[in-house]
């Protein structure tokens, strides 16, 4: 597979991504998010439609305890896309790359190199917060208050409540990316930034909401965003939930009371309806767009012209 020599990814895994590598975990032990957490298993099958003789390939989740799927069209996909199979036949990881044949319209949705005036925060958090002996597990009882402090992630691990798709095309587009770690550490680095793009950032601390929200062009790609507060603890490199989500009484949803809640558009992953709507200071996304830069033209515009 082909280097992108021009890409800057300080967190993610070259091996993963400069060469457009989505790992794909079918199962909890690879990714290492609990079965039972509230978007299930990730993705829990990737596959061919054998019955429409291979032209569609099928994205399945499960959501809170229900089977939803996406079928796209392969001849619609805007990147080549392999799925490898394990010895069980069974999807084990998928190669996502470029199709040399839109390479005009790369450069009408993207940048040539590194964004200057755009960037995308990665929810590093969030990805900790979905593995295994996290949030999750202490939201389903499966283990006690040490669930809720956990290790800072020091690499991506692409998962669906972590914005995998969404991070790889971005990325691969040559969209500016920082982490929650660092948007934490240095508020003030959104200012140099025209537009910020904020994903699935589920868990976030305070001095990343107040310097979110108070950025006049944000642009929240996923619903569901800043819905708990953690607070980060870099001596010992953990981060803990504070407030939200049901903690520390059930009767708390949004941790930060944010008026601009949307967390009930996030089961909507078909996106047949999807719009954007205006809020004081950006955009909201009224669906979870999970697979929609793989296929959708007037998305990644809409991304860019925003």
């Amino acid at each position: 597979m082909t280097r992108h020599k021009d890409k800057v990814i300080p967190l993610i895994n070259r091996k993963i991504l400069v060469v457009g590598l989505i790992v794909i975990a079918i199962g909890a032990a690879l990714i290492g998010i609990s079965p039972q957490s509230k978007v299930g298993s990730l993705i829990d099958k990737i596959t061919g439609n054998t019955q429409s003789a291979g032209n569609n390939i099928e994205f399945i989740t499960i959501l809170e305890g229900q089977q939803k799927t996406v079928s796209i069209l392969k001849k619609d996909l805007l990147f080549n896309i392999t799925i490898t199979y394990d010895k069980n036949n069974n999807p084990k990881y998928v190669n996502v790359e470029k199709k040399p044949e839109l390479s005009d319209f790369y450069k009408q949705v993207g940048f040539t190199t590194a964004s200057e005036n755009v960037v995308f925060v990665y929810p590093i958090f969030t990805q900790g917060a979905y593995g295994d002996h996290g949030f999750y597990d202490y939201y389903n009882k499966k283990c006690g208050l040490q669930c809720l402090t956990l290790p800072i992630p020091s690499k991506f691990v692409p998962m669906y409540g972590a914005s995998m798709t969404a991070t790889i095309v971005l990325s691969l587009l040559n969209y500016s990316q920082i982490t929650d770690v660092q948007l934490d550490k240095n508020p003030d680095i959104l200012k140099k930034y025209h537009k910020v793009i904020i994903l699935h950032n589920e868990y976030v601390t305070k001095r990343e909401f107040d310097a979110i929200t108070s950025h006049p062009n944000v642009i929240y790609l996923f619903p569901n965003a800043m819905y708990a507060e953690v607070r980060t603890n870099y001596a010992n490199n953990t981060f803990t939930l504070i407030r939200g989500h049901g903690y520390p009484i059930p009767s708390i949803t949004n941790g930060f009371d944010w008026k601009f809640d949307n967390s009930n558009l996030e089961y909507d992953i078909k996106c047949e309806n999807m719009t954007f709507t205006t809020i004081p200071n950006g955009k909201m996304l009224n669906c979870y767009p999970a697979y929609r830069s793989l296929f959708d033209k007037a998305f990644l515009e809409a991304i860019k012209e925003s």
